[in-house]
């Protein structure tokens, strides 16, 4: 039965995925946000989806069917209470996923801190590839798929499981709802303070998904304490490690410097040697989680490492922009102090010694960010850069000053045209720049290939 879906916060890439299923299945949708702007609001308008600027008890005519809910969403805003005054059906995001798109399906659930994207990605490359014609729904934009969601056209979904918490009225991590038959947690640390105390509030969220998985299903992990201190609360399912450690189940080793080549081992000890586009010790662990989980879906190792070395990555993740007057300009996502050594390390392995310079341009923008609970760790985590370009943003409750202080290389911008005018003195041709951010960073990307270009032209 079709119905008018009517979802609350559509434009962030979740809510909009979920949006573009809803429409595959042949419902009416339309949505609102506070926000609506590309990409999201042109994929949603392609797709004829209805959206409306703002929240309000307007956008609730005509009256919906169903009501879904975004986790951004709070108690006092104008069309929550709408909702809730006039008596219409809602349901979260995940639950509404998991009940309509992911019953009855083989679901590989992709969770951890960081890569979960980008191993989502890869993962639902390799099923393609392999003619398995999976659904998918992902953080991101694949730039195989060029687009972030799509039913498919088998039993199989992959899904990015996010540990955020589900909505205003369900407290539990979004992935709960999805019940994977393969999970991979591939790493765990502390994130998201504006939802958990500690790590161990994250461990027991963890937890919750492990109960979820089948006793004929598999966890496939990395190695982590805190993944450990998971399977210490019990575990039920069969389970494969994946690393670089010699006795890791599936194993990983590059074979260049910044790991444009590298091999993987299955545990039966079968071997693939792959040459790609990719870079970075961070990403050879995504792709061996990836491929661990496609091989329990069926797929061969050799049919995953061909996918891998046509995998064309993700938007934003070390996404290249642009090279006005010969710099690089590269747009990344990384917003934990882990994901931005590994991705700063990467680079600076790429770029080699005597080469270019590797300057970073990063806005703390994360609840975890803002609230400080990072800032020792920041500093250290951007040692392979040469030159670092902080921006503090409006509400951040600790100074950057702080943080950089006594620090060579480093500064702090309270403008973003200033920092960019900072950024085109500094950078010459040959240098590499990689702007961080887990947002929009006010435009900054356009602005300083801008800026950049003028330089160039000028010179």
């Amino acid at each position: 039965m079709t119905q008018h879906i009517h979802i609350v916060g559509i434009c962030g890439t979740f809510m909009g995925g979920l949006a573009l299923l809803a429409r595959q299945m042949g419902h009416q949708v339309s949505g609102s946000d506070a926000n609506v702007y590309p990409p999201m609001s042109l994929q949603l308008a392609d797709a004829g989806i209805a959206l409306a600027n703002g929240y309000s008890a307007e956008n609730l005519e005509p009256r919906p069917d169903l009501v879904v809910m975004g986790n951004a969403l709070s108690r006092g805003n104008p069309e929550v209470e709408a909702v809730l005054d006039l008596g219409l059906p809602y349901i979260s995001g995940p639950q509404w996923l998991g009940e309509n798109v992911l019953a009855g399906r083989w679901v590989i659930a992709v969770s951890g801190t960081h890569g979960k994207t980008t191993t989502t990605s890869m993962l639902a490359w390799i099923l393609e590839y392999a003619g398995m014609a999976p659904g998918f729904l992902v953080g991101g934009v694949p730039a195989d798929f060029g687009l972030s969601a799509t039913l498919g056209g088998s039993d199989f979904f992959v899904v990015e499981a996010d540990e955020y918490d589900t909505a205003f009225f369900d407290k539990r991590s979004k992935f709960v709802h999805y019940k994977p038959r393969t999970l991979v947690i591939a790493n765990l640390e502390y994130d998201h303070a504006d939802i958990f105390p500690d790590l161990a509030a994250i461990e027991t969220q963890f937890h919750h998904l492990v109960r979820c998985v089948p006793s004929q299903g598999l966890i496939i992990h990395g190695r982590a304490p805190a993944i450990d201190q998971v399977f210490s609360k019990g575990v039920w399912s069969p389970r494969q490690s994946f690393g670089t450690e010699t006795d890791s189940q599936w194993k990983v080793r590059a074979m260049s410097l910044a790991g444009e080549q590298f091999e993987l081992v299955s545990p039966e000890g079968a071997t693939e040697v792959v040459t790609w586009s990719l870079i970075g010790q961070h990403n050879l662990l995504n792709a061996c989680a990836a491929v661990a989980a496609a091989h329990h879906a069926g797929v061969p190792l050799p049919v995953a490492a061909r996918a891998l070395e046509n995998f064309s990555g993700v938007k934003r993740r070390l996404e290249l922009r642009g090279t006005p007057g010969g710099i690089a300009i590269f747009d990344d996502f990384a917003h934990h102090p882990t994901a931005i050594a590994m991705t700063l390390e990467a680079m600076r392995d790429r770029i080699g010694v005597g080469s270019g310079r590797l300057l970073a341009v990063i806005e703390p923008r994360s609840a975890t960010m803002k609230d400080g609970h990072h800032g020792v760790a920041l500093a250290a985590a951007t040692a392979a850069a040469d030159e670092v370009f902080w921006y503090e943003p409006p509400g951040l409750s600790w100074p950057l000053a702080a943080l950089v202080a006594g620090q060579t290389g480093q500064s702090v911008w309270q403008h973003i045209d200033t920092l960019v005018d900072a950024v085109a003195v500094t950078a010459t041709a040959g240098d590499a720049v990689v702007v961080m951010s887990n947002g929009g960073f006010g435009g900054i990307h356009e602005k300083l290939l801008q800026c950049l270009g003028k330089t160039e032209d000028v010179g």
